[in-house]
């Protein structure tokens, strides 16, 4: 049994070629891992805010110094870093815009990647503090960014690595539905990369 965390990144809901990648993920997950619970996240649905100056001011602070009305600053953030440090693996479904991730990712993203929380400061540098987890990137694009040209032009993988291995997630695969407004290519994408899932 394993607790997987699906988080969502397009506003596309189910016609989300991402989301439906990210779902044969978590289904073939779960398949291999009979009885496992799985927990998903929407950031569509239920955005987390951009952050601002005051819950800025409040996840800084320690959590028994914190106001009643601070704690309510930290409260979704907290929320949020229990479900990653639960979960045995992570499923995260995003489409790239604009060679990059959407905003509401970015939001989520900001709020888990927390000092004392998920990454420390010690002699020694920056330490992840987030272990023993396996991330899978569900990555829909209209062209193609894992080769030729346009290569170089996606800074979401290489940003959600850097990122996710800060926290101490360093196993991290990525499967692409690539090309889904390429005529030729988009008819069968999301077929292609659904039959490289190997979990």
């Amino acid at each position: 049994m394993k607790k997987i965390l699906h988080v969502m990144a397009s506003p596309r809901g189910t016609a989300s070629i991402s989301r439906q990648l990210g779902d044969s993920i978590t289904a073939q997950l779960a398949v291999s891992n009979p009885g496992s619970i799985i927990t998903t996240v929407d950031l569509n649905v239920n955005p987390f805010p951009h952050l601002f100056e005051a819950q800025i001011d409040a996840l800084r602070i320690p959590a028994d110094r914190l106001t009643e009305a601070q704690k309510e600053l930290t409260k979704r953030s907290d929320e949020a870093i229990a479900q990653v440090l639960e979960a045995d693996t992570i499923v995260i479904s995003l489409p790239l815009y604009n060679f990059g991730i959407p905003s509401p990712l970015k939001s989520w993203i900001d709020n888990i990647a927390r000092a004392g929380y998920t990454f420390s400061y010690g002699a020694d540098g920056p330490k992840g503090l987030v272990e023993g987890k396996k991330v899978y990137i569900a990555l829909a694009s209209g062209g193609v960014f894992s080769e030729g040209p346009f290569k170089e032009y996606d800074f979401a993988v290489p940003y959600l690595k850097t990122v996710l291995g800060f926290m101490g997630i360093t196993d991290v695969e990525v499967i692409r539905a690539e090309g889904t407004a390429v005529s030729g290519l988009m008819e069968h994408a999301l077929e292609r990369a659904i039959e490289r899932i190997a979990v």
